[in-house]
């Protein structure tokens, strides 16, 4: 009667909700983890040849919730020699520092292969399946049946007590869709043979910035020459590359800024406040939240307030004000100043506290989200969802420093488009042409660089749960309502009444953004997996109980 737990998707999700699970010590149980590509543990963001090494990771590393151990222990233990094959020095360990995504992916990869050992140790059973890729899954009520098909063997089906699908990103693994036109920057294996030529890129965020980096160390290097620090150095014959970030806002993204780590508590827009609102059931919801998010506001940078008439404002003027002195200053100059800006409080350990305050505040608006109508759900989306995006999505100084290099050396512009352009990918000729104040400007090569978008249910990878009416959309009702991803609770399970408690968890990131606006990587990893991993380990434990089994057999499988 041992009960089985399968995890589609074997990431940084998955790895810490097993993490969780396993520190729970739950009774003994069969653990299969089904992954598509060669190995487990890396994921999507940072497995190599979907990544370039060039690509950094915008979490530093004190922000990673350690495993087995945090990743600054585990880069002093590893040699020089792998150090190297890092790309990092020892030198420049710090828990402050930002590292190759492909590092992370290495650090990930070592941890779930520490914690499957520790686990099997303790007597869970351990089945780890790669090259096999979960192709749908049927409700029923002894169990969920995953239909698997493996990269040379026969699809087969087979049942689990609980399932939980973490499946991450959903990119094509071509992403080049039509002639020069690509539906996303990864892999960035095929993003580096594009050719040296006038290269249009959607976006202007981390994702685009990627694409950047990609396209820069294919057609050049980056190289620190001592007197103006970084500079870029293109190859020869590649007169014809440059790229054109297209912005909505005309904007880079902020450097990362210096704050205190574990945030410090609110004292007003906190989760009893916003709980309470909740409760209440007002109308106004949103501009109750708003209220608080300024009295806070205020309450830290009273300096901050005063200047840009913060008590005067509503939430629609607010934010358009946030972006507005941005937008009036030509991009890069501003990059360099707010780069210069933020290396100087880095040095001196200084906080800027309104930023820091909206930082805070994100994930305690983000309880509101499923509690907002459409007409506010729309509102926020398009006015408050982008002020905090642009707060907590900060990018490493270097990412700074090497788009202030390829703009120097005229590879690299923004473009601000606003909200009445359109991109049109479907001409004779190859790439896209951009439609803008009635003049046409056309890219041989066009990437989309805008991130992950939220997809609906119709996009659900797996037909049965649809078929089955288990996954739906929030709104599936109302044909003109906002994406608002699929019905979840707030322990991840489909809510539905054709499938039994516990059987079903939903981690994919592209279905759940619309009730958690702000997943931004491995911290919603860790925060998601320590809901479901306690849901997990409780289930075990109810149900073993029941067949008369003890409470635990797993002396020495709690985890660090």
């Amino acid at each position: 009667m041992t009960r089985s737990i399968a995890f589609v998707g074997a990431g940084p999700t998955t790895i810490y909700t097993l993490h969780a699970l396993l520190r729970q010590e739950p009774p003994p149980f069969e653990l299969t983890l089904f992954e598509k590509q060669a190995s487990v543990g890396r994921g999507t963001p940072y497995r190599p040849g979907w990544n370039d090494p060039a690509m950094l990771s915008n979490i530093a590393s004190v922000e990673i919730p350690p495993l087995e151990e945090t990743l600054v222990d585990w880069l002093d233990r590893q040699s020089d020699d792998r150090l190297a094959e890092l790309h990092i020095s020892r030198e420049q360990i710090d828990d402050r520092a930002f590292y190759p995504r492909v590092l992370l992916g290495d650090y990930f990869y070592d941890q779930l292969h520490a914690m499957l050992d520790r686990a099997t140790r303790a007597g869970v059973m351990v089945n780890v399946r790669t090259r096999c890729e979960v192709v749908d899954a049927i409700s029923a009520d002894d169990g969920m049946t995953l239909v698997v098909r493996p990269e040379r063997e026969d699809v087969f089906k087979t049942r689990f007590d609980h399932v939980v699908l973490a499946t991450g990103h959903q990119w094509p693994d071509q992403p080049e869709v039509r002639p020069g036109y690509f539906v996303s920057p990864w892999p960035a294996s095929e993003i580096e043979k594009i050719p040296a030529c006038r290269i249009g890129i959607r976006g202007s965020s981390l994702t685009a910035i990627d694409a950047a980096v990609a396209l820069a160390v294919s057609h050049g290097e980056f190289v620190d020459d001592g007197e103006d620090g970084l500079v870029y150095a293109p190859c020869a014959d590649t007169h014809d590359f440059h790229m054109t970030m297209l912005s909505r806002k005309g904007l880079l993204p902020e450097a990362d800024f210096y704050f205190p780590i574990p945030y410090e508590p609110l004292a007003i827009c906190n989760d009893e406040a916003i709980e309470g609102l909740i409760a209440g059931q007002n109308d106004d919801l949103l501009d109750q939240a708003f209220a608080l998010f300024k009295q806070e506001l205020a309450a830290a940078d009273g300096a901050y307030a005063q200047q840009v008439g913060l008590d005067r404002l509503n939430m629609e003027e607010f934010c358009d004000g946030y972006f507005a002195e941005r937008m009036a200053a030509a991009p890069f100059a501003w990059a360099e100043r707010n780069l210069a800006e933020a290396k100087a409080d880095y040095e001196a350990r200084r906080t800027v506290a309104w930023r820091y305050a909206i930082l805070r505040m994100h994930e305690v608006i983000q309880n509101l989200i499923p509690h907002l109508d459409d007409a506010d759900f729309q509102r926020f989306s398009r006015f408050f969802k982008p002020v905090f995006v642009d707060d907590y999505a900060t990018v490493p100084h270097e990412s700074i420093k090497r788009m202030l290099a390829l703009h120097k050396a005229g590879k690299l512009d923004v473009m601000k488009v606003g909200e009445n352009y359109r991109i049109d990918s479907h001409r004779a000729e190859s790439g896209a042409v951009l439609h803008l104040d009635g003049e046409l400007v056309h890219f041989p090569v066009f990437i989309e660089a805008t991130g992950q978008r939220a997809l609906a249910a119709k996009d659900f990878p797996f037909a049965s749960l649809r078929d089955q009416g288990i996954v739906r959309d929030v709104a599936a009702d109302q044909e003109r309502g906002p994406a608002r991803g699929i019905v979840l609770d707030d322990q991840f399970h489909p809510i539905s009444p054709d499938i039994p408690d516990d059987q079903l968890f939903c981690l994919s990131l592209p279905f759940i953004m619309g009730r958690h606006p702000f997943i931004q990587g491995i911290t919603s990893s860790c925060e998601m997996g320590r809901v479901v991993g306690a849901e997990l380990a409780a289930a075990v434990v109810r149900e073993s109980a029941a067949v008369g089994e003890p409470a635990s057999h797993a002396r020495g499988m709690a985890l660090s």
